[in-house]
C-alpha cells in the first residue's frame, strides 16, 4: 500500500519516541505529518480529541502519547496513570472510527503482561494473569486499547493494530528523577556522582537545570538549585537521590546514617551568595580519602529487555505499512539482562570508580522481562539492529554532551 500521500498524526510527537519516529518517517518520504501533543492538545479531554481530528484530518493516527514513569512514579500515581491513559486511548480510537480513518496504530506496553509470565513473553500469554502491582494501573489502561481495537475490528471492520514495545532507551530520553525509567536514571546518577567526585559543582547545577528539576522539599525544608547554590545544598539534594561521598573506611551498609562529618569542612561551609563573588567554585579539590557512592533501588536480580529508540521507530513504521491484523505484536530486541549487570555496564561506560549500594528495601518490579519477537519478524520483517552496548554508549555520550 502506498501511504506517502496519507496524512499521518503522531500523538505524543514531541516526546522521546515521537521525535525519533517523526524524523524516521520524514526520512522515508512521508510528507504530511502532524503532531498532536501538549499544550495544543490535551488528549485526555474529548473536546481536544475532536478538535484534533477536525483540524488535522488524519488518515492514519499513531498513538504514542502516554502518562508514564518508573517504579517510584507508578507507585505514587496509580489513579492518574489509569485515568489519563485509558481516556486518551478510548477517545482517540473511537473518534477515529467515527471519522472512518484508514488506520489506528496503538502503542501498548510490556507492563500489560502478567507479573509471572514465562520468558520469553509470547503474545498468547498476555491474558494469563494480573500485571506486576506497581505497573498494573498503567499496564491495564493501555491494555484496554487492545480490547477496544479487536472489538471495533470485529463489529465495525475498523483497521486498528496494537503493538507491545519493551522498555525503550536512547538519546533524548526522560532523565528526570521524578519519572525516569531505569536506564536514564542510572546514567544520570553515575554522571552526577562523577561530577561530585571531581568537585564540579557548576556541572551539577547545569545538570539539574537541564532536567528542569530545581526545587525540592527535603526533610521539610525547601531547597532551590540555581547558579548561587552552595555545595552544601547540592550535597543535600544529591544525597536525597542516593548520591553521596563517604570516606574509604565507611562501610556501605551504614550509608543511611552517614553524617556530615564524612565531608570536608570546605564542602560544608561555603559562604552564602553575595554581590561581590560567585558562591560556587567551578572545581573543588576533594580529599582523596573520599569516594562517591550511588544507591540503586532493589536487589539487582530482576531482569529486563531494552529496546533502542531508533529501532522502535523502525518497527512502528513497518507495522503501519505492512500489518493489518487484530492480534497484538511484541516489538523489542529479544535479549535479557539483570539490573545488576546493567548497572555494572553503565559503571564501565561512564568510568565510575566509586561504590554501588543496592537498597533491597525498595521494590524490584516484575521479576523478569524479555519478549519473543518472532511474530513481528514473520508479519512485517522487523528485527532490531542496534546492539545493547552500542545503544547504551550512544545514550551516555548524548547525555554527557547535551
Amino acid at each position: 500500500m502506498n501511504l506517502n500521500n496519507k496524512r499521518i498524526v503522531v500523538t505524543g510527537g514531541k516526546g522521546f519516541l515521537g521525535k525519533h519516529l517523526i524524523r524516521r518517517v520524514e526520512e522515508r518520504g512521508y510528507q504530511h505529518i502532524s503532531i498532536a501533543d501538549l499544550p495544543e492538545y490535551n488528549l485526555v479531554n474529548l473536546s481536544d480529541v475532536q478538535r484534533m481530528y477536525e483540524t488535522l484530518k488524519p488518515d492514519i493516527v499513531i498513538h504514542l502519547a502516554a502518562k508514564v514513569g518508573g517504579i517510584g512514579f507508578n507507585r505514587e500515581n496509580p489513579a492518574s496513570l489509569f485515568y489519563e491513559n485509558i481516556m486518551m486511548g478510548v477517545q482517540l480510537l473511537h473518534e477515529g472510527y467515527l471519522r472512518k480513518i484508514d488506520k489506528f496504530v496503538a502503542l501498548g506496553t510490556i507492563c500489560a503482561y502478567p507479573k509471572f509470565t514465562p520468558v520469553p513473553f509470547k503474545e498468547a500469554d498476555l491474558w494469563n494473569g494480573y500485571p506486576e502491582e506497581t505497573n498494573a494501573s498503567y499496564g491495564l489502561a493501555k491494555k484496554m486499547m487492545l480490547v477496544q481495537s479487536q472489538a471495533y475490528r470485529q463489529q465495525y471492520g475498523f483497521n486498528s493494530i496494537f503493538l507491545l514495545p519493551v522498555n525503550l532507551y536512547g538519546p533524548g530520553d526522560n532523565f528526570t528523577f521524578r519519572s525516569s525509567h531505569v536506564i536514564p536514571a542510572l546514567i544520570r546518577k553515575f554522571h552526577l556522582a562523577n561530577l561530585l567526585a571531581a568537585g564540579d559543582f557548576v556541572g551539577i547545577i547545569r545538570d539539574f537545570q537541564f532536567n528542569k528539576e530545581t526545587e525540592f522539599v527535603i526533610d521539610g525544608e525547601k531547597l532551590v538549585i540555581d547558579q548561587d547554590s552552595s555545595p552544601e545544598t547540592l550535597h543535600r539534594v544529591l544525597k536525597h537521590f542516593g548520591i553521596s561521598l563517604i570516606r574509604d573506611s565507611v562501610q556501605a551498609a551504614s550509608l543511611a546514617s552517614a553524617k556530615r562529618s564524612d565531608l570536608p569542612s570546605s564542602f560544608l561551609s561555603s559562604p552564602r551568595p553575595s554581590d561581590e563573588a560567585a558562591v560556587v567554585p567551578r572545581l573543588v579539590t576533594l580529599p582523596s580519602s573520599l569516594v562517591a557512592v550511588v544507591e540503586v533501588w532493589g536487589t539487582g536480580k530482576a531482569t529486563r529487555e531494552f529496546f533502542y529508540v531508533e529501532d522502535a521507530a523502525e518497527a512502528i513504521i513497518l507495522a503501519m505499512e505492512r500489518y493489518n491484523k487484530s492480534e497484538p505484536v511484541n516489538i523489542g530486541a529479544g535479549f535479557e539482562i539483570s539490573i545488576k549487570e546493567l548497572a555494572n555496564l553503565i559503571v564501565e561506560l561512564t568510568s565510575f570508580t566509586g561504590q554501588v549500594v543496592w537498597d533491597g528495601t525498595k521494590p524490584d518490579g516484575q521479576p523478569r522481562r524479555m519478549l519473543d519477537t518472532t511474530y513481528a519478524q514473520q508479519e512485517f520483517a522487523f528485527k532490531a539492529t542496534t546492539g545493547f552496548r552500542e545503544g547504551l554508549k550512544k545514550t551516555i555520550d548524548w547525555y554527557r554532551g547535551r
